[in-house]
């Protein structure tokens, strides 16, 4: 038999160790094949994640995987990063935390139907022109003086 990794452990407590001292975790993923993120939001191949309880919704700190839907943008988005593929996790104010090696992950264990729109399979360069019909949309939210 295999042994555990002790990775999703030290994540667990240590996001616990965050959030008991009223501290925000945060995670940094190097985002993979297998990472499901916004897209928009990953630079130089790497996101971080606030993970705090204010933040996330249904956070679930898995063996294999982290999962949780949180707001980027005022949108929804459903997150999935493999464990693998967690670089850090540290508390935002103070900096205290434990970096990890990045292995090679696993794939979404939903299978392509129940995996969120945005990929990282679609991490090539941002094309310059708008792809939809009737150009951007102006925003909805008006700047109040």
């Amino acid at each position: 038999m295999q042994e555990t990794s002790t990775k999703p452990y030290l994540i667990r407590a240590l996001h616990e160790w965050c959030t008991d001292n009223g501290y925000t975790p945060y995670l940094v993923v190097t985002v993979d094949a297998n990472t499901v993120v916004p897209v928009a939001h990953v630079h130089d191949g790497q996101i971080t994640l606030n993970i705090s309880p204010l933040a996330t919704n249904r956070l679930t700190l898995g063996n294999e995987y982290i999962e949780f839907e949180s707001r980027f943008n005022g949108m929804v988005e459903h997150l999935f990063i493999p464990v693998a593929a967690i670089s850090a996790i540290y508390a935002r104010e103070t900096g205290a935390g434990m970096g990890f090696e990045v292995v090679a992950s696993q794939p979404y264990p939903g299978g392509d139907e129940s995996q969120p729109t945005a990929t990282p399979s679609t991490l090539a360069p941002a094309s310059s022109g708008d792809d939809s019909p009737d150009g951007p949309k102006p925003s909805h939210l008006k700047i109040v003086k």
